[in-house]
This record gives C-alpha cells, sequence and structure tokens, in this order.
C-alpha cells in the first residue's frame, strides 16, 4: 500500500513540474512506465507516452514569447583570454539557433539523424546542439579534449551524417588545431568504410587567406596567425558562408517523447565506450527541476558551470537546465590556473555569480595556491561540487576559503546515465556533512545491496542501486539494447545498478566510496582501464598491460599502468615517451599515463585472471595483501613492489 501511494504521489508531482511546459499534444495513459526486471522481460523506461513537444521551443520561444526574457542574458561568454568575451540574450540565441537549424537543414539534416559536434566551449556549441533539436536530429557532442581516433569512433558508431567543428582553440597557452583532428577522424571513418560527406567548420581563431578555398569565410574575431587550417572542398563547408542569408525564423520538428534527444558517449568497462541515449521529455523536465530546486535558482541569479559541454554536466547544467528555468550562465572556455590562479575568482567578481558549480579537481588545484588568489566573492550565494566525491580537506576549504563560511555547498552525485543529480543536499535545507552527497533526490529511491543481491538496511555498505525509474533516467545504450540491459540490470534484477560503492550511516546520509567496475575517476572524468590497456598493448613492445588507480592529490586518481615487454626490449624513457603518446592518439590527452612500471609478470590467478586488486596495493605501497592464496605465483609480487615507479614523469 505504501509503494502504491509513494508511486502515486511521485507522478502527481512530476505531472505539475510538467504543466510550466509546452506541450503540442498530451500524454495518454500512465505518466511513467517501466520494468526493471531482466527475468521479467525486456527492459524499458516510458515517461509521458504519446505527447508531443521540442526541446529547443521550451528552452527558448517559450523564454522569449510567454515569459517576456527575450533581453534577458542567456550566456555571458569568457573566452580563454580575460580580455575576450560576448554577451548573448534569450532573443538573439533564438534567432541564431534558428539561422542554424535552416543551414543543416539546407545540408538535407532531418528528423532522427545524427550529427556529431566537436567543438570548444564557445556559444556556438550551444547553438548547434540546440539547432539539432529544434529540427528533431540527435545531438553526439564529442569532448574536444578526446583524439581522432575517439572522435571517429564515436561517428561510426552513432552513423553520423554530418559533422560540426571548429579551426581551432586555446586551451590556456596552448593551441589545438582541432580541424586536424576532425579531419584526421574522417579520414579514419573513410578508410574503415564509412565516409562522412560534410564538415561545417566554425572560424574561431583563424584568417582566411586569398587563395584559401575557405575563404568565404570571414576572418575570425580572435586571430590566430599561426593557425593552418586543412580544407577539403569536397567535404568542408563554412559555418559563416552557410548563415549568409539563412532566415532567423525556423518551426520546431514537433517530436514524441520518447524520442531519442541525445547520444553521449561514456567510458565502458570493457573498453568500447557506450552510446548512452536520452530522449526528450523526461530529460527535459529532470534537468530543469533539478538545477531549479538543488541550485535554488532565483531569477536575479547569474549561474556558472564550469564543466565542458562535452560530458553530461555540461549538457545537463549549462545547456538544457539553466535554459529551461530562463537562467542566465556564464560560459567559460579557458581554465581556470591561466593566465593566473586569480582567473576563476576575477570572474565571479566580473558578473556577480551567485551559484558556483565545479568539480573537486579543480578546487583541490586551488587549494595549493592558498586564499590569496580568492577574492571579491561576496555575490556567491551556493556553492556546489560534481564529478567525485570530495574530499572532507577540499569541502572544508571550499565552504571556510571561498565561501567564507556562509554559502552552502551541494555535493551532488550523479552519472551520464542518470541525466540528472540523483543524490544531493539541498541549499540551506539539508543539514551538510563534509564529502556525503547526503539524501535522494525526489522520487529517486537508492538502495545499499551486498554481493548477494540482498538490501541492507541502517548503516552499512554495498552496492548502490536505484530501485525505479526518474525522468531523466536514459533509456538504452545506441544500437546495442541488450548491452543497456547487462550493464545496468543484469547484476541485480529489479534494480539499476550505479557500479558505485556506498556507505549509509546512522543519520541516513550516503557516502560514494568510488567505482566498483573496472573504471578510474580522473579529474571527473571516468575511464575504461580496459581501453587504456588495449591502447597500450597494441604497441608492439607490449604484450600485456595492466592498469589501476593511485591516489592522486588533485586529480582524484592518476593511472599507474603495468606493462609486460616482448622479449629482448626494455622500458626505457623514449618507449615510455612513445606508449604515453600512443594513449593519447588512441584515447585523449585526460588518459595519458602518470606512471608506467616494467612487470616482468602479472599477479595472476591459476586461471588466469589479472588481481588487479593486488596491483592497486603495489601501485600504493601497501604490503597488507589480504587473501592471495589463489595466486598462481606469489613471486611475481614481491618483484613489482621492488620495481615500483616513485615519480611521475
Amino acid at each position: 500500500y505504501l509503494i502504491i501511494c509513494t508511486i502515486i504521489h511521485l507522478f502527481s508531482f512530476w505531472g505539475d513540474v510538467a504543466k510550466d511546459f509546452f506541450w503540442k499534444t498530451r500524454h495518454s495513459g500512465r505518466f511513467l512506465d517501466y520494468n526493471f526486471d531482466v527475468t521479467k522481460g525486456r527492459i524499458f523506461i516510458k515517461c509521458m507516452e504519446g505527447a508531443t513537444t521540442n526541446i529547443c521551443y521550451n528552452l527558448l520561444d517559450r523564454n522569449v514569447h510567454d515569459r517576456k526574457l527575450g533581453d534577458k542574458v542567456a550566456f555571458f561568454w569568457s573566452g580563454n583570454d580575460p580580455g575576450d568575451e560576448l554577451t548573448v540574450t534569450y532573443r538573439e540565441l533564438l534567432q541564431r539557433v534558428c539561422q542554424f537549424s535552416n543551414v543543416l537543414k539546407s545540408q538535407g539534416v532531418k528528423k532522427g539523424d545524427r550529427v556529431s559536434i566537436y567543438m570548444p566551449m564557445v556559444v556556438e556549441l550551444v547553438v548547434a546542439m540546440l539547432a539539432c533539436v529544434r529540427i528533431g536530429a540527435v545531438h553526439s557532442i564529442v569532448f574536444a579534449g578526446f583524439s581522432a581516433e575517439s572522435l571517429c569512433e564515436r561517428i561510426m558508431d552513432s552513423q553520423c551524417s554530418l559533422v560540426i567543428t571548429a579551426d581551432g582553440f586555446y586551451r590556456g597557452d596552448k593551441l589545438i588545431n582541432l580541424k586536424l583532428l576532425a579531419d584526421e577522424a574522417l579520414q579514419k571513418c573513410r578508410e574503415k568504410g564509412f565516409p562522412v560527406e560534410k564538415c561545417i567548420m566554425l572560424r574561431h581563431l583563424s584568417k582566411a587567406a586569398e587563395d584559401d578555398l575557405s575563404s568565404q569565410c570571414p576572418p575570425a574575431k580572435r586571430s590566430c596567425p599561426d593557425l593552418q587550417v586543412p580544407w577539403n572542398p569536397d567535404v568542408d563547408l563554412c559555418w559563416h558562408a552557410l548563415l549568409r542569408g539563412a532566415s532567423d525564423v525556423c518551426e520546431p520538428e514537433w517530436v514524441e517523447s520518447e524520442d531519442p534527444l541525445f547520444i553521449l558517449y561514456t567510458s565502458g568497462s570493457t573498453g568500447k565506450p557506450k552510446g548512452v541515449l536520452h530522449s526528450v521529455s523526461g530529460y527535459m523536465l529532470y534537468t530543469a527541476t533539478t538545477f531549479k530546486l538543488v541550485f535554488d535558482h532565483q531569477p536575479d541569479d547569474v549561474y556558472w558551470c564550469t564543466a565542458d559541454i562535452g560530458w553530461i554536466t555540461g549538457h545537463s547544467y549549462i545547456t538544457y537546465g539553466p535554459l529551461a528555468n530562463g537562467a542566465t550562465s556564464v560560459l567559460f572556455e579557458g581554465l581556470p590556473t591561466f593566465p593566473d590562479v586569480s582567473r576563476m575568482w576575477q570572474i565571479v567578481d566580473k558578473y556577480r555569480v551567485s551559484k558556483f558549480y565545479t568539480a573537486p579537481t579543480a578546487i583541490r588545484l586551488l587549494m595549493k595556491y592558498g586564499s590569496e588568489p580568492v577574492y571579491k566573492r561576496n555575490s556567491l550565494k551556493v556553492l556546489g561540487t560534481v564529478g567525485e566525491p570530495i574530499n572532507p580537506e577540499a569541502w572544508q576549504w571550499y565552504y571556510t576559503v571561498v565561501g567564507e563560511k556562509r554559502c552552502p555547498i551541494v555535493d551532488t552525485f550523479w552519472q551520464t546515465e542518470t541525466g540528472g543529480h540523483m543524490l544531493t543536499p539541498l541549499p540551506a535545507a539539508t543539514p551538510m556533512k563534509p564529502g556525503s552527497a547526503t539524501f535522494p533526490f525526489f522520487g529517486v529511491v537508492p538502495a545499499i545491496l551486498n554481493e548477494s543481491g540482498e538490501e541492507l538496511e541502517g548503516p552499512s555498505e554495498g552496492y548502490l542501486v536505484f530501485k525505479q525509474p526518474w525522468p531523466g533516467v536514459m533509456r538504452s545504450v545506441y544500437g546495442n539494447h541488450s548491452r543497456f540491459e547487462s550493464t545496468y540490470f543484469k547484476k541485480f534484477p529489479g534494480y539499476y545498478v550505479t557500479a558505485d560503492g556506498c556507505r549509509r550511516d546512522k543519520d541516513g546520509y550516503y557516502w560514494i566510496t568510488g567505482r566498483i567496475d573496472d573504471m578510474l575517476n580522473v579529474s571527473g572524468h571516468l575511464l575504461s582501464t580496459a581501453e587504456i590497456e588495449s591502447a597500450l598493448v597494441e604497441h608492439a613492445a607490449v604484450v600485456e598491460a595492466a592498469v589501476v588507480g593511485r591516489p592522486h592529490p588533485v586529480k582524484g586518481e592518476s593511472l599507474y599502468c603495468f606493462v609486460t615487454l616482448t622479449e629482448g626490449a626494455t622500458l626505457s624513457g623514449p618507449l615510455e615517451a612513445e606508449l604515453r603518446k600512443q594513449v593519447r592518439e588512441k584515447i585523449g590527452a585526460i588518459a595519458t599515463p602518470d606512471y608506467i612500471q616494467n612487470a616482468p609478470g602479472l599477479p595472476k590467478t591459476r586461471s588466469g585472471k589479472i588481481m588487479r586488486r593486488v596491483l592497486r596495493k603495489i601501485a600504493c605501497d601497501e604490503r597488507d595483501l589480504g587473501d592471495i592464496s589463489t595466486l598462481a605465483d606469489s613471486s611475481v609480487v614481491e618483484q613489482l613492489f621492488r620495481d615500483r615507479c616513485l615519480t611521475t614523469p
């Protein structure tokens, strides 16, 4: 009876939320329907089935025309260089999105088509993603720090018909030739039998030469004469040239609630990234509501999320959640320490930021420089953290120094797959415990299970799972629903399995203890050990590799790699450099190994399984190994302890 009453109340809550949005047609039947139990058939989640709407319309048209927010600032854009800035209102953003929507349609993009976006943190990235959803296309944004190989893999997996990129961008004082990487990815696609016929390029840094076939593009405002941009007239199209003459009026495509909205790839424990698929209505409702309540959004707030839109945090809490609430946000292209370590606080002061959302990695980085660079932050009201559990020392510095002991901290736990916040305090309402994600959001029902799948009550530690759906949960792994079922629902039928460990204390507070599967959390980015190992083994000198995490004072975890070399090979400085380069090229700079140790042998069970638990102990120089009776050859352990890496490169 209590369960039925809870579900009825939950559906009533989300039904009331839905009344604030525009629906071309209303839903029929149950508000939320689902099956979480693989033993009872296909896993599915459906929200407001039968309703039709358009997210872009709800984010922009509704704010401009119905809520009269056309002149309100949607984004303060702050570039890599402090003097590089732009202000965009809701009316201007709507016009730009409509223009680019018409551009996409002129290039044959239609409802259901997939579009890959590989861009820096510029306003045009938001324009491109919203133009896709306005015409019913599905965007697949690839973080601009990923390699050409990673981009190629994602383009092919999602069968994208068009790529949108930029010439390049600066990351601090480092120039990134993004178009060159995009071209390499497209060449790899062609070699693998999947040619992409069109690539639209934004001029962000480069100038057009007189003899350049792309000279139809005007010079970029932020000029970089040293950037040489490759151009293929058979494939490449200029963003600026395509906009000339494009109408700034574009009727939205009305789509079904459960139509796909976007694909976003997250690392998989098998090594192959998973295309997390989110659908329209549920994601819109969930991101809008979590943003509004978790950050206590008020109409006069200026909100800043420092994430990149290439990750789910940027999707949910830079674009969709804030715009759905008519919020004013800061969009930041640069680094927190460039050109100096006070950069973030300068931006907070300049735009009078009141709600600030960043990663523990950034907090730990800035802690190193002390409190002196942290100034003029009296506008701040709420501080948030995301990406990984925050250690109590960083929490205290954030609360005491940045927040001056007056700003509540919302320490949010969620995933790419969940779409939005799952465990989180509510500011000034939830008593805080440093390092705890506290309690579930409305409608979220967590449980802690033991290895046998039994629910644990009271203070306990085990697997974190969720017992029922919420509107924003992913709907599938793109093109591979069986992987969706096996990854998230097979281990414990009837539950969504997060693959995170969790502890619940005597007061009912939840504490995330880290990943249980073979994943690493490096600077808030989930990386697959299998994917990194595969990249290492591709080198001719490596016959086997095993990757584990080692605690890092800033990044949370660093990558500690054990490599077994071919006969006659030695782990020299040049070979280490080659291995790091190979991983960067295959995955991206974020996956670059911190430590590489020669491992003539790896600790394996008699069945041949590598005991990563033992390798983690070796990486951290912890001699208490626990039970190692199943090891086939325990002598390798002592040798690995003797040869461990003590310093990073």
